[in-house]
């Protein structure tokens, strides 16, 4: 199996929002609205004997099943809405957003506050899922390159594979390899802890500007000390991380391994 098959396809920093999730962010932004609403309206028949706290207890929960269904805006607007039916529906004087006593109110904000702070544990614990997702899927392609080596792949092939790889992985407009070459027109140059340095020694912002414009960022491709070549990075869309970066330095150095590991053997050809 190649390491196309292996490396997973998401793994760009800013990844195109589909269809579907556009869809699925205006339901949730739309229950948001109107889920807090409808239950409000439901326990109007039962405000005169249901405590106050009760009722914003069930608010709250539907909250947090807007938040974790959507995304942040949509569990802010579930927050505000609850807090708003919450005084209009169920607070005294009933059916005016207007609130006279001191407990209500403090209730009424509570249910804001919390709302807002369980949004944000939500969108925290998906963030940490998805970072969590990125970091297995790099370390499965760092493997695959390594398996490749180890099963004695083509190095040329391997050197494609790997091209295929860094141009996913950084949002490149391509990639391509030079062998045995480094240093060549003073390009920037990706370095092995993952910074990006440019010719005049300053470190370049790679997530704030993406990689150094008008430029081919080089990463060396290096085995055991021994410079194998380098890959020409083509800036392209991307702002690739810090940890995505430092992929793509494992990646060059499983290239270089199978190059190094191929001129033992015998000549290489040249590409």
């Amino acid at each position: 199996m190649s390491i196309p098959d292996l490396f997973p396809r998401l793994l760009f920093r800013a990844v195109p929002v589909s269809a579907p999730d556009v869809r699925r962010e205006q339901a949730a932004a739309l229950a948001g609205l109107a889920a807090p609403l409808a239950l409000a309206a439901v326990l109007v028949p039962f405000r005169e004997s249901l405590p106050n706290t009760d009722a914003a207890l069930a608010l709250v929960l539907v909250v947090v099943a807007v938040a974790a269904a959507g995304r942040r805006a949509a569990g802010v607007l579930a927050a505000v809405s609850a807090a708003v039916w919450f005084d209009f529906f169920l607070t005294v004087p009933y059916e005016r957003l207007t609130i006279t006593r001191r407990a209500d109110i403090e209730t009424t904000a509570l249910i804001l506050a919390v709302g807002i702070a369980v949004t944000e544990i939500a969108v925290r614990g998906r963030r940490q899922h998805a970072a969590a997702a990125r970091r297995a899927g790099y370390l499965d392609g760092i493997s695959a390159a390594a398996r490749a080596v180890a099963d004695g792949t083509d190095p040329q092939q391997l050197i494609g594979q790997v091209c295929d790889q860094l141009t996913r992985l950084l949002g490149l407009a391509a990639c391509r390899f030079q062998d045995g070459a480094a240093g060549i027109g003073s390009p920037p140059r990706l370095l092995s802890d993952g910074r990006i340095v440019t010719a005049a020694g300053q470190t370049w912002d790679a997530e704030l500007a993406g990689l150094p414009p008008g430029w081919d960022t080089e990463l060396l491709a290096e085995a055991g000390g021994l410079l194998m070549g380098r890959f020409l990075l083509t800036p392209g869309p991307g702002r690739p991380t810090v940890e995505q970066r430092l992929v793509a330095v494992g990646l060059a150095g499983q290239a270089a391994a199978a190059l190094a590991s191929a001129r033992l053997a015998g000549p290489l050809g040249r590409r």
